[in-house]
């Protein structure tokens, strides 16, 4: 992919939607629900919001900066950033993390699509408590089910990235967003109105103060690094597409507000129906696939064919989010293997594929009862990568691309990307966003890191 090609966004919406697309998705619509059930409500969203603003956004920025500047691949474009410097190797580092996820996530996203299948066959009416929890345990242990699905997944996903930046990633996203919110409104408005439902909406929009502590705003903190996909080379190589006329604080702003406002409908897509239910909030990570379905079942299964459409249009919702976020994860690897081995686009992001779908196949393989060969550590090879991804290679190269940009490149450098070349004024709020960076971001990543690995 020739540079020239690079600069192919071919609209300031398609900028806003592509990248919002790539921080959307089940970090919003599955994790932060049961995050929020977890940590008081309220009180999580609120400490959340105010991470997004103050530490997410000024972190996209440098990924931003970094991306816009080199057009290159993440790997190439932190070599042409930190020259010599050992810190070039924070590209390389964020390549592999994307490329993980990418194998893993296929999985998860794979079963959104049974569930989607499973509501349109009508397997997921009329169960029990305990029918659902079988359900989960049953196909997500299957040795062929959860791998079809993940090869499908990614086979779609081939089909957008090999479309190009303009005619696939940009096109598709311009669909998938709107139409991912449409699903929001739909389901959130039925949610919504059942009865009981004022007490879901309480416990998302009022503060308990006393559910304040350490552990809510490390939560916190550590969602919205994981929501708004920072340091997995998204961020970075979408930026590397921008136009030189693009307002990265301005993007920046407006996919953070994108984030909070479908993560808050998530919310509010769930929590009324839970407390409908009389379900508790705090259900954790099986609150997609095991407590939803018996929610939308007992809150909705009076009215005919209601509870059935819910149900379909949730997971096919859940199914939108997850692909617009594999989308930029396959698309990190892509760029890096066409660029670096001088590949063509459709024979890299055919090597990505496919390679993907192994690794997706021996992770899912690993989750069942004949995988206890594919385990490192007593844990599940799909555990693994999602320990190693999350809590070690993401706060990592977080924490290292703000000292890069805070401590080692040049301030004319970032600050000429910042105004797109003195077009822009600066003012206090560049130096604002150069402390964060220097500062604030670093010692928060630090905490996050050290939290994870349960050292404080």
């Amino acid at each position: 992919m020739s540079k020239l090609e690079r600069a192919s966004f071919g609209s300031k919406l398609g900028v806003i939607l592509a990248t919002a697309g790539s921080a959307v998705g089940l970090g919003n619509v599955w994790r932060f629900p049961y995050m929020t059930g977890q940590n008081g409500g309220a009180v999580f969203i609120m400490i959340y919001i105010g991470c997004v603003i103050l530490l997410g956004i000024p972190c996209m920025i440098s990924e931003f900066i970094i991306g816009r500047h080199a057009q290159a691949n993440t790997a190439r474009a932190y070599r042409k950033v930190a020259g010599a410097n050992p810190l070039s190797y924070i590209g390389y580092m964020s390549v592999l993390t994307g490329f993980l996820i990418t194998g893993y996530y296929a999985v998860v996203s794979g079963w959104c699509l049974q569930y989607i299948w499973a509501s349109l066959i009508g397997q997921l009416n009329g169960g029990t408590p305990a029918f659902y929890t079988d359900y989960f345990k049953s196909f997500s242990q299957d040795p062929v089910k959860p791998v079809y699905w993940t090869i499908l997944v990614l086979f779609v996903t081939f089909m957008v990235i090999r479309g190009g930046v303009r005619n696939g990633i940009e096109r598709a996203s311009k669909m998938m967003m709107p139409t991912l919110f449409i699903l929001l409104l739909i389901i959130v408005g039925a949610s919504c109105m059942l009865p009981n439902a004022e007490k879901g909406v309480e416990f998302l929009f009022k503060p308990d103060i006393r559910m304040i502590n350490g552990d809510v705003f490390l939560a916190a903190l550590g969602q919205s690094f994981y929501s708004l996909s920072i340091a997995m080379g998204c961020i970075c190589t979408y930026a590397s597409y921008f136009s030189k006329q693009t307002n990265l604080t301005t993007s920046a702003l407006q996919i953070g507000v994108i984030d909070c406002i479908v993560a808050i409908l998530a919310g509010l897509m769930i929590f009324p129906a839970a407390f409908s239910v009389g379900v508790n909030p705090d259900s954790g990570p099986s609150l997609i696939f095991i407590t939803l379905p018996n929610v939308f079942q007992q809150a909705f299964g009076s009215i005919p064919m209601l509870g059935y459409l819910i149900s379909l249009l949730f997971y096919a919702l859940l199914s939108m989010a997850a692909l617009t976020s594999l989308i930029s994860l396959h698309e990190v690897s892509t760029a890096f293997f066409s660029e670096e081995l001088g590949m063509t686009r459709k024979r890299a992001a055919l090597l990505v594929t496919v390679s993907c779908t192994v690794m997706g196949a021996v992770c899912s393989l690993s989750l069942g009862p004949s995988g206890q060969y594919l385990h490192l550590f007593g844990k599940s090879l799909f555990d693994v990568f999602d320990f190693v991804t999350g809590q070690i290679f993401l706060p990592i190269a977080g924490f290292l691309t703000c000292i890069l940009i805070g401590w080692f490149v040049p301030h004319k450098m970032v600050r000429d990307e910042f105004t797109n070349n003195g077009t822009l004024r600066a003012g206090t709020l560049f130096h604002y966003y150069l402390f964060q960076v220097k500062y604030v971001c670093p010692l928060c990543i630090l905490f996050i890191f050290l939290h994870q690995l349960g050292l404080i």
